[in-house]
């Protein structure tokens, strides 16, 4: 539990200490993140985190509040006093929920399908002046609401791909949902094929769990224009025939980590009653191995009527997308759209595992989600849309084929999807780069799922009409 009060006698207080402030204490170290202790749990102890030399920014105060809330739980402190006044300083009132997503991130356990999840230390911040308290609160409420989003998004993506099919997912996210005023339908493997969803059931029939899509409708504002999300939902993904190495193996299970962020963000916009229309589709499926599987040189067709040639069997994902992005068109009648998945190894060779990238048509909605980015702290890269690029993945046999050269394939993956969007405007964004992680990229981050992307559509989608349209 976290909560807002003014400074307290405690048996544990947290504080983070700048350079100038580290040389009047002894053996106290203000390098960024540096752990040092001052006293003993039988008196009072105090934590400090050193700050580094740079200024702060939102990255920062999230990265310094999941190192101290990691570092005080391998003590074994369940319960302690947080000092935020230098984050306030820095960054205003919107320090508060920047801080709270970094204290969930490194008190994070992972939860597996079927068991409770597991509990929050009791944090106190302090350091908050009087004139701040009401904004404080709010901003408590919403980053309480998005680190819990995000935390279930860790979860669903950590689950082992055993224990988490296509319907398991669908049916994880309609029972979370049922705490907010978010609307589920599930669209079943049976009825896909009589809707003429080709491009997904194509590639969910290689399993014997069944595909199906999720369809999540919020509606803050019946007169708002209506924000569609699509997330790629692959449970499980061997590559199919174009067998992944043995090296990706063991990510295979996170390859729905999109779909994750598309319904962590929707519950997180709903638990907040944010004011906006937004629509959330996620197409789940497997990709394995069987004598049903696509196999490169096949043809196929698809919800939005094109043919499509297959390439590369490990390119699913794109093809998944393409039916939910028409079908958010045409059924949902979305506005503007967005996807998000874990779609090119080609993006990790660009901009490694702390950005991901990003493609758009429309520049006034990418400089939303990018102010939107900047908001929640993550990286995003826009890369360039060409004409060359497009022809890329043009098809001799078919409408398009889902696969373009031994280059551009962040890009040529994108613009396949952008095909199926019917003119809306369109951002693309691949995460496969920061979606897991590893080896963390800071103290206090843990290993595996990073629920990538969902603060991001939150904040493109919590900031107001002037973010948005």
């Amino acid at each position: 539990m976290i909560v807002l009060a003014e400074q307290k006698k405690a048996s544990v207080r947290v504080a983070f200490i700048g350079k100038k402030e580290a040389e009047n204490l002894t053996y106290v170290s203000a390098d960024y993140q540096a752990v040092s202790r001052v006293g003993g749990l039988d008196e009072n102890l105090t934590v400090y985190i050193g700050q580094g030399k740079e200024p702060l920014t939102i990255r920062n105060i999230q990265e310094l509040s999941a190192g101290a809330a990691g570092a005080v739980k391998g003590m074994g402190i369940k319960a302690y006093e947080m000092d935020i006044r230098p984050f306030l300083e820095a960054a205003g009132v919107r320090a508060v929920s920047a801080v709270i997503e970094g204290i969930y991130t490194g008190a994070y356990e992972i939860c597996l399908p079927g068991e409770e999840p597991k509990e929050i230390p009791d944090v106190t911040l302090t350091g908050i002046d009087e004139n701040l308290y009401p904004a404080a609160q709010g901003e408590l409420k919403q980053g309480i609401s998005l680190a819990e989003a995000q935390s279930w998004a860790r979860n669903m993506v950590n689950a082992p791909g055993n224990l988490f099919h296509p319907m398991d997912f669908a049916r994880e996210i309609m029972e979370h949902m049922k705490e907010t005023s978010v609307e589920c339908e599930l669209i079943v493997y049976s009825k896909l094929n009589a809707m003429g969803m080709e491009a997904l059931t194509s590639v969910g029939k290689s399993s014997e769990n069944p595909p199906c899509m999720l369809v999540m409708r919020y509606r803050g504002d019946e007169e708002a224009p209506v924000t569609g999300l699509v997330g790629k939902g692959v449970t499980c993904d061997t590559g199919g025939y174009c067998l992944k190495p043995a090296g990706s193996m063991m990510g295979i299970k996170g390859d729905m980590a999109g779909g994750a962020a598309v319904a962590a963000a929707i519950y997180a916009l709903a638990a907040n009653q944010v004011k906006v229309n937004v629509t959330g589709v996620i197409p789940m499926c497997e990709n394995r191995i069987s004598p049903s599987a696509l196999v490169p040189g096949d043809v196929i067709g698809s919800y939005g009527g094109k043919k499509i040639e297959i390439c590369n069997t490990d390119a699913e994902g794109r093809l998944i997308l393409a039916d939910a992005m028409a079908y958010m068109v045409k059924d949902e009648h979305a506005d503007r759209v967005i996807d998000i998945a874990t779609l090119t190894g080609a993006v990790v060779g660009m901009l490694g595992f702390s950005t991901a990238g990003l493609l758009s048509d429309d520049d006034a909605f990418c400089g939303a989600f990018l102010k939107a980015a900047q908001t929640s702290g993550e990286r995003c890269w826009r890369l360039p849309i060409f004409e060359e690029q497009k022809q890329m993945i043009e098809s001799k046999i078919a409408d398009i084929k889902n696969m373009g050269r031994d280059y551009c394939g962040t890009i040529t993956a994108g613009l396949f999807i952008q095909a199926f969007a019917q003119g809306r405007p369109w951002i693309h964004l691949d995460i496969a780069g920061t979606a897991w992680t590893d080896n963390p990229l800071y103290q206090g981050q843990p290993q595996g799922a990073t629920a990538a992307g969902t603060s991001s559509l939150y904040y493109l989608l919590a900031g107001g009409e002037e973010t948005c349209f």
